[in-house]
C-alpha cells in the first residue's frame, strides 16, 4: 500500500498511453489540476517500467491497449517492482473481463477516458492514497453482474406457504382452535391442512410433526406472541 504523502507535496504522476496525443492531452489535463505533478511519460509498457524506477511516482495513469507490453502485464509487473507506487487505470475498455484482468493484476483504479477532470482528480488522490476507486459507469456495469445475495434456505419446500404457516403456530403449541383464529380459517380447514402436511413430511402424529418442523426453525415466538 502506498505511504502518505505529505499534504504541502504534489502527487507524483506518470501517463503510460501509446498514442502521443492522448499522452500530451492527459498530461495538460493534469498539470492543470492542483495538487498534481506529471513526473513522466512513457508509450509502452517496458517504458512505464523503467519511468517509475527513473522518476520514482506516486502513480501511475496507465492505458491498456499498448504494443509489446500491454497496460495488464505492465501492472501485474508494477506491483512487484514498485508496490507502493498506484495504478490507475484510465481507458476506454470497459467489459468485465478487462476491469477484472486490471484489478487482479494490482490496479488500484479504473476509470474511462472521457472522465470528468474532477473525477479523474479524485481518483488520482484516491489510489495515492491506497484506496480503491472505480468510475461510476465501470461499477454499475459489476454490479449489474452480481447475483444477488441468497437468502435463508425455506423450510420444507414441499408445504405450500399456508401449510407453511399453519405448522409453525402448531410447531408453537397452538390448538387447531387457535390457529384457525390466528389465520382466519375454518376448524375443519386447518385440519384439512394438518393431513396434507402428515402427508409431504411422511409423519404419522401432531407430535412427530411439531419435533420435525422444531429442527428446522418452525414454532419460534411470533410478532407480538406473549412472552
Amino acid at each position: 500500500m502506498a505511504s502518505a504523502i505529505p499534504a504541502a507535496r504534489p502527487i507524483r504522476v506518470l501517463i503510460a498511453d501509446d498514442h502521443p496525443v492522448v499522452r500530451r492531452g492527459m498530461s495538460a489535463l493534469l498539470a492543470s489540476l492542483d495538487g498534481v505533478a506529471v513526473v513522466a511519460e512513457a508509450a509502452s509498457g517496458e517504458e512505464a517500467l523503467r519511468e517509475v524506477q527513473l522518476s520514482r511516482p506516486d502513480v501511475v495513469v496507465m492505458d491498456i491497449q499498448m504494443p509489446a507490453m500491454d497496460g495488464i502485464e505492465a501492472t501485474r509487473r508494477l506491483a512487484a517492482l514498485a508496490p507502493g507506487v498506484a495504478v490507475l487505470v484510465v481507458t476506454m475498455f470497459e467489459d468485465d473481463e478487462t476491469v477484472l484482468s486490471a484489478m487482479r493484476a494490482g490496479a488500484r483504479g479504473y476509470v474511462l477516458k472521457g472522465a470528468e477532470q474532477e473525477e479523474i482528480l479524485a481518483s488520482i488522490r484516491a489510489v495515492a492514497a491506497g484506496q480503491v476507486v472505480m468510475g461510476p459507469h465501470v461499477a454499475a456495469r459489476l454490479l449489474g453482474h452480481l447475483d444477488p445475495a441468497p437468502g435463508p434456505p425455506v423450510p420444507f419446500p414441499e408445504l405450500t406457504a399456508r401449510e407453511r404457516e399453519v405448522l409453525d403456530r402448531v410447531a408453537r403449541g397452538d390448538s387447531n382452535a387457535r390457529v384457525a383464529a390466528e389465520l382466519a380459517l375454518a376448524a375443519k380447514t386447518v385440519a384439512n391442512h394438518l393431513s396434507a402436511i402428515f402427508a409431504k413430511l411422511e409423519v404419522g402424529s401432531r407430535a412427530e410433526a411439531v419435533i420435525l418442523a422444531r429442527e428446522h426453525g418452525l414454532g419460534g415466538p411470533g410478532p407480538g406472541a406473549r412472552p
